[in-house]
């Protein structure tokens, strides 16, 4: 997915202005003072530029007051947003309809949807992904782009890291969904405890990975403690209906807690009713009822 012709030669027109206002204020590269400037030269040169402006992004404000090209209040806004832009490396981790998914697989990770500029990711880097790259993503207009330039890293992934930027992936997607725009607010945006419990609980390997986080969970909050023997009650339940399809069962209901059944019965009453007496009070909340229905 690449931002609109319209949109491109907008942030172009805008971008190439502010990288130019650098390197007056700094002469950091000979001969460029006009944004036509700009396609003289290499992009190491032009990088030269941008490292300048990333690391004093306060250029980006005084550019705003000054204005030196008369820009209208909206393109000044949009050059103001550029200071929440995110520098880093990524992986490039999927090709999706609406944009291509940039993975910060930092200790929490994060994946942003960002669109491309005249060309897609796809015809930049080709169709094997993940792809590692240095890259700057910057707000546009309620999304989010990269500033043209990026470096991609020669190397390649066995089955382990791509096993485990998946499970990034995923535990970016549960924590915050997709980014789509910028600045990125963590904690307006972080899930609940309980829908983190679940996305801990939701595989084996999972379950494995984040076994201190489900226990700190768990401590932290006694309550999700009913929501833990539900979670694995469910998972347990998948596992116990093929066998009791081999055994012959059809329809009838069945009772787990921590793994094992405990009752069963031909209707949900029945069961509960055998809980009331067999179960001591404080572990009936605990206690996942399924039915096995025919097929």
């Amino acid at each position: 997915m690449k931002l609109s012709k319209e949109n491109v030669k907008l942030f172009y027109r805008l971008y190439h202005s502010l990288l130019v206002y650098v390197n007056k204020k700094f002469k950091i590269v000979e001969g460029i003072n006009s944004s036509e400037d700009l396609r003289k030269f290499p992009i190491e040169e032009i990088d030269k530029l941008r490292s300048r402006l990333y690391k004093q992004p306060k250029l980006i404000d005084s550019f705003v007051q000054e204005n030196p090209l008369r820009f209208s209040s909206t393109e000044l806004e949009m050059i103001s947003s550029w200071k929440n832009f995110v520098k880093g490396t990524f992986y490039i981790f999927r090709y999706l309809k609406n944009y291509t998914i940039f993975l910060d697989a930092d200790k929490t990770p994060k994946a942003y949807g960002v669109l491309a500029l005249t060309t897609t990711f796809e015809e930049m880097v080709g169709p094997y992904l993940p792809i590692m790259v240095d890259a700057v993503l910057l707000p546009f207009n309620d999304k989010i782009i990269y500033d043209s330039i990026f470096s991609p890293y020669s190397v390649t992934f066995g089955r382990g890291i791509r096993r485990s930027l998946n499970d990034a992936y995923q535990e970016a997607k549960s924590r915050f969904g997709i980014i789509t725009s910028l600045p990125f607010e963590p904690q307006r945006m972080e899930q609940s405890d309980a829908d983190k419990l679940k996305f801990y609980l939701r595989s084996e390997r999972n379950r494995e990975r984040y076994w201190e986080e489900i226990d700190r969970l768990i401590a932290k909050n006694p309550e999700l403690l009913i929501l833990y023997h539900q979670e694995m009650g469910k998972i347990h339940a998948r596992r116990y209906v093929k066998k009791l399809r081999e055994i012959g069962f059809t329809d009838a209901w069945f009772a787990i807690l921590e793994g094992i059944i405990i009752a069963s019965g031909m209707t949900k009453d029945c069961v509960k009713r055998i809980l009331q007496d067999i179960l001591p009070t404080e572990k009936k909340k605990f206690v996942y009822i399924f039915r096995l229905r025919k097929k």
